[in-house]
């Protein structure tokens, strides 16, 4: 009885380092998805976090005004950036830009002063921002809102239907990676099919012949988690020699949340799939394992 059992041992060693390689690579895909997606709604908040409201004020607003309402308005939670132009501001910059020198032509400054304000990614859509508009425009030195409102409206569109798009690929490649983690850890329970009959038929107890599987499973899964992981690290490595721009839109803290889900994931799949696949071969005859 003993010799049966080693050879099935001794054969189950490669069909485990084959499930970890296998397991390791449908989570690197997850993870490579979950990367895609991170740094998606990063850029997304970038260009969101990028347009500029202009809070022009009235000609004939003295600079002590324009700065208690620039220090009003800095304290509201929409706002991720916060300056003030005044209008000699305003005509250098002009002047820097476009290489003119308008005030000498027309012997005065056209331009208004105004307070630029770029808002927190998740204020920038249509109805936050008329909201916005609505409270500044009530204050009596304020002239105009400006800001590109068909950008911001494109922008939110193609947000939204990127999201759609992205949410049918994830959730259809969470359907395949837990098919296809299953398969290949129920492969490699397969050439331990005597084994497990062998330990019942001398008289051991399920829970008992059950128990070494499902440790084994729980380190196969955490192995094969940390080998995806790992390998996206190399991948996080060499996107960054490439694009070297991507590290600013890194937010590690997800990065951080999406490794710990694919240990969990590795883990919980590895271990339900193994238990089920021993409980199933316990149910069985002898006679059905060949």
């Amino acid at each position: 009885m003993a010799q049966p059992g080693k050879s099935s041992a001794k054969r189950s060693k490669p069909s485990y380092l084959y499930s970890i390689i296998g397991v390791a690579l449908v989570l690197f895909l997850l993870g490579t998805l979950g990367l895609i997606i991170i740094h998606a709604n990063r850029l997304s908040a970038y260009f969101k976090e990028s347009i500029e409201i202009q809070v022009i004020l009235r000609d004939n607003v003295r600079e002590d005004q324009a700065q208690a309402l620039r220090d009003s308005i800095a304290a509201r939670p929409y706002v991720k950036s916060i300056e003030y132009v005044s209008k000699d501001m305003a005509a250098g910059r002009f002047k820097k830009e476009f290489g003119e020198d308008f005030i000498n032509l027309l012997q005065y400054n056209p331009l208004y002063a105004s307070i630029n304000i770029k808002a927190n990614a998740r204020y920038v859509n249509a109805d936050s921002l008329r909201i916005i508009e609505k409270n500044l425009t009530q204050q009596s030195i304020v002239r105009e809102i400006s800001y590109q409102r068909l950008l911001v409206d494109q922008l939110n569109e193609n947000v939204r239907k990127i999201g759609i798009v992205v949410l049918a690929i994830s959730a259809l490649l969470a359907l395949v990676v837990i098919v296809l983690i299953d398969n290949t850890i129920r492969l490699a329970m397969f050439s331990n099919r005597f084994l497990i009959k062998t330990m019942q038929m001398v008289g051991a107890t399920r829970g008992f012949i059950a128990k070494p599987f499902d440790i084994r499973s729980i380190i196969n899964g955490a192995l094969s988690a940390v080998l995806a992981i790992i390998a996206l690290i190399g991948l996080l490595y060499f996107a960054d020699q490439w694009l070297p721009e991507l590290s600013g839109l890194r937010d590690y803290f997800m990065i951080g949340v999406l490794f710990l889900a694919m240990i969990l994931i590795g883990i919980c799949i590895s271990f339900v799939s193994t238990h089920r696949s021993v409980m199933k071969y316990l149910r069985l005859k002898l006679d059905d394992l060949y």
